[in-house]
């Protein structure tokens, strides 16, 4: 990944807004454990969703592809920071980068995993 950037910056009350990237975040996890490729497809931004359609022509195919690490272990030590609109959700075993839209918290990228001194190195992301 040549690099993501949060952006910081404050609105609104990190609590709500830090659970609701949080449940973004499990509701992507959860589709790709049940492999629902489409169900995780509609839970990306837009940009990432055609970067993944990529040559498969379609998102779910792309997704199924990719092979992103489905999280595991327990649910509650999940971490999300939010900054602005911008958040990093750490769930046991995957790092996810979301966005926030009008139409809520969408996943900007998947499957990351930290490089020391470098961005952090992802599955998926958009272009």
């Amino acid at each position: 990944m040549a690099g993501l950037i949060l952006a910081f910056g404050g609105c609104g009350a990190p609590g709500p807004r830090e659970a609701d990237a949080l449940s973004a975040a499990r509701n992507f996890q959860a589709a790709l454990s049940e492999a629902g490729f489409g169900r995780a497809c509609a839970l990306l931004a837009p940009e990432t969703r055609e970067e993944v359609a990529g040559d498969a022509g379609d998102c779910a195919k792309g997704l199924a592809q990719e092979q992103v690490p489905v999280a595991s272990g327990d649910a509650a030590d999940a971490v999300a920071e939010v900054y602005g609109r911008q958040a990093m959700v750490r769930l046991s075993g995957d790092t996810l980068f979301l966005s926030q839209f009008e139409a809520g918290w969408k996943v900007v990228a998947a499957g990351c995993t930290p490089r020391p001194d470098l961005p952090f190195d992802c599955t998926v992301e958009g272009g």
